[in-house]
C-alpha cells in the first residue's frame, strides 16, 4: 500500500521530459581532508570546499586551500560544472546548500559531488535537487556530536524530471536573469555593510579617552535565561517560545524556528524578554563569543535560554549603542580575552559580562552618534528585503519550471519584468 501510495503522489512530467534518479543523473564523488599537520597539503592555489565554506550557488572560493599534493593525499579534485551538495554538518539543520563549480576545486568529506551524466546541464540538475530541499531536510537524520547527516543511498532514490538539454538551458537561462539580480542586491548590501562598520568604528572612536569608563553591571543587569532539561509538569505551569543560541546573531535575531518550554507561571519575570533587552551569546567559536543584538519584540511573550545572557540597559545607557560596543574589535577582544577554551567550543560566564568595562557617554550624545548608524542599517535592512523577496520568486519559478507546468520564454528581459508580466512563462498544454 505505502508503494501504491507513493506512485500516486509521484510527478506527472510532460512529454519529452525523462523520469531520472539522482543516482542515474551522474556519477556520485565523495571527499576529503588531507591530514592538517602536513604544511605541504595545506595554503596551495586549490580552493577547499567543506560544509562551512559552501555558501553560494556558483563555487569558486574558499577560505581554505590545498596544495596538488594534499589533493592527491586525502582529498577529491573535480572540475568546473561540478554539482557539490553538502550531506553532513550543523547547516542542515536549516537548510540544504549546494552549487556549482567554476573551477577546479578539491572538496571534504561533508559534501558529495555529481559528475552530470551526458545529456544533462550541471545548472539544471543543481536547480532540479534544490527544488527537493523539503524533501532532503526531511531526510536528515541526527549524529551523536549533533550534526545533521544525510543518507547517499535515500538521496539517489530522488528523481527528477530531465527534458531535452535546449529545454534545460533555456530554463537555466530563466532563473539566471533573476540570479543576476539577487547578485547586484548582495554586492550593494556588501558595500553598505562596509560603511556601516566604517561608521560604527567612527562613532566608537570619536570619545576614545574623554567618556568615562564602567563595568556594565553598574549600567545595567545581565542575567541567564531558563535552563532546559527538566520542565515542570502540573497546575501553573506555562509554555512559551524562547530564544536559544542558534536565534542570536551577530546583529540581528533570527526567528524563523523558535521552540518553546514549560516554566511555572512564578518565573516568567524571570526569564521574559522586553523590546530593549540586548542578547549576548555564552559560548561558542571564540571569535564569536559575546555576538548579540537587540530584541525587537516581534514575538511577546517570549524567554530566553540559560545560554544567552539577557542585559537590560539603565536609562544611562542605550542599549543599541552597548551593542555597538560588544560587536565592536575591542568589546570582542575583551570576550576573547576572559573566555574559556575547550577542545571544541569557548565560553564566557555572567560575572565576566558584569565585569566587562564599558564607555559611557552622555545619553544625546550616545543617540547622535547612532543616528548615521541606524541609517545605514535601515538601507541594509532594505535591501536584505529585496533579495529575499527575489529569492522567493526564483524559488517558484525554478518549482514551476523544473516540474514541467510552465515553459520557459525569452531569458533576457528583467526580474522586475520576470517577476510582474504572466507573459513571460506560459501553461504547458496538458495543464
Amino acid at each position: 500500500m505505502r508503494d501504491e501510495a507513493l506512485m500516486m503522489h509521484r510527478t506527472s512530467w510532460p512529454a519529452g521530459w525523462h523520469r531520472v534518479t539522482l543516482a542515474d543523473a551522474g556519477t556520485w564523488l565523495s571527499g576529503g581532508t588531507p591530514s592538517t599537520s602536513n604544511d605541504a597539503y595545506w595554503d596551495g592555489d586549490i580552493p577547499w570546499i567543506s560544509a562551512a565554506s559552501l555558501k553560494r550557488f556558483r563555487v569558486i572560493d574558499s577560505d581554505r586551500r590545498v596544495t596538488a599534493l594534499g589533493a592527491e593525499n586525502g582529498s577529491r579534485l573535480v572540475g568546473a560544472g561540478t554539482v557539490l551538495f553538502v550531506v553532513r554538518g550543523m547547516s542542515l539543520k536549516s537548510e540544504f546548500r549546494i552549487g556549482v563549480t567554476q573551477r577546479t576545486v578539491a572538496f571534504g568529506q561533508d559534501c558529495k559531488a555529481v559528475l552530470p551524466a551526458e545529456g544533462i546541464d550541471p545548472y539544471f540538475l543543481a536547480h532540479a535537487i534544490q527544488t527537493k530541499t523539503p524533501e532532503i531536510l526531511a531526510m536528515v537524520e541526527e549524529t551523536s556530536h549533533g550534526t545533521g547527516r544525510l543518507d547517499t543511498n535515500r538521496l539517489q532514490e530522488l528523481e527528477i524530471g530531465v527534458p531535452p538539454l535546449s529545454v534545460q538551458r533555456r530554463i537555466v537561462a530563466g532563473l539566471e536573469v533573476i540570479e543576476r539580480r539577487i547578485i547586484a542586491l548582495e554586492r550593494a548590501r556588501a558595500k553598505s555593510s562596509v560603511v556601516e562598520e566604517a561608521l560604527s568604528t567612527s562613532a566608537l572612536e570619536s570619545g576614545h579617552g574623554k567618556w568615562p569608563i564602567q563595568r556594565l553591571e553598574s549600567v545595567a543587569t545581565v542575567a541567564a535565561g531558563v535552563t532546559l532539561g527538566s520542565e515542570p509538569t502540573g497546575d501553573g505551569v506555562i509554555e512559551l517560545p524562547y530564544l536559544r543560541v542558534a536565534n542570536v546573531l551577530d546583529g540581528r535575531i533570527d526567528t524563523a524556528e523558535v521552540k518553546t518550554v514549560r516554566i511555572l507561571r512564578s518565573q516568567y519575570d524571570r526569564y521574559a524578554l522586553r523590546p530593549g533587552d540586548l542578547l549576548l551569546t555564552e559560548g561558542g567559536d571564540l571569535d564569536k563569543l559575546g555576538r548579540g543584538a537587540v530584541w525587537d519584540g516581534r514575538l511577546d511573550p517570549c524567554l530566553h535560554q540559560n545560554h544567552v545572557f539577557r542585559v537590560r540597559c539603565s536609562e544611562a545607557l542605550t542599549p543599541h549603542f552597548l551593542e555597538l560596543y560588544t560587536s565592536s574589535w575591542t568589546g570582542r577582544a575583551y570576550f576573547q580575552s576572559v573566555g574559556k577554551q575547550t577542545t571544541n567550543l569557548a565560553s564566557i560566564n555572567s560575572t565576566q559580562v558584569k565585569n566587562m568595562p564599558v564607555p559611557v557617554p552622555p545619553r544625546e550624545e550616545q543617540e547622535r552618534l547612532l543616528a548615521p548608524v541606524r541609517a545605514i542599517r535601515e538601507q541594509i535592512a532594505a535591501l536584505s528585503r529585496q533579495i529575499e523577496k527575489l529569492k522567493a520568486v526564483q524559488r517558484g519559478m525554478a518549482e514551476d519550471l523544473l516540474a514541467g507546468r510552465v515553459t520557459p520564454q525569452t531569458a533576457g528581459r528583467t526580474s522586475q519584468q520576470r517577476s510582474a508580466s504572466p507573459s513571460v512563462i506560459t501553461r504547458t498544454q496538458d495543464e
